[in-house]
């Protein structure tokens, strides 16, 4: 969050030409694993429902609370799309550690590894 933050109160950040949705995307995906781990208590280990959707709230809220901290930074503003690209990263970050939880390889396969 605090990295998010700093580049949030520059002026003009550096980044590359084109659309930085990708970057917003990769920030929020970033802090969603780590909100996840953190709501979840840790590595590793299966997430419920509750602890997604904790996760999920947690970082859709600071991209909300980040996109108004630009409105008051001289050369930003918020824009709906970056909000859009904050929370598809933060479900896709969540999403990654739901999966990394899973079972997928059947209890037999295993001994073989």
């Amino acid at each position: 969050m605090a990295a998010i933050f700093y580049v949030s109160s520059l002026s003009d950040p550096a980044i590359p030409t084109g659309s930085d949705k990708p970057l917003h995307w990769l920030a929020y995906f970033g802090l969603a694993v780590l909100v996840v781990r953190a709501v979840a208590g840790g590595l590793p280990g299966r997430i419920d429902a509750w602890t997604a959707a904790i996760a999920i709230l947690m970082t859709a809220g600071y991209a909300v609370t980040d996109e108004v901290h630009q409105m008051f930074v001289p050369g930003r503003s918020a824009e709906m799309l970056d909000l859009l690209a904050d929370v598809a990263g933060a479900i896709a970050g969540t999403v990654a550690c739901w999966v990394w939880g899973l079972d997928i390889i059947p209890p037999a396969s295993r001994d073989e590894l």
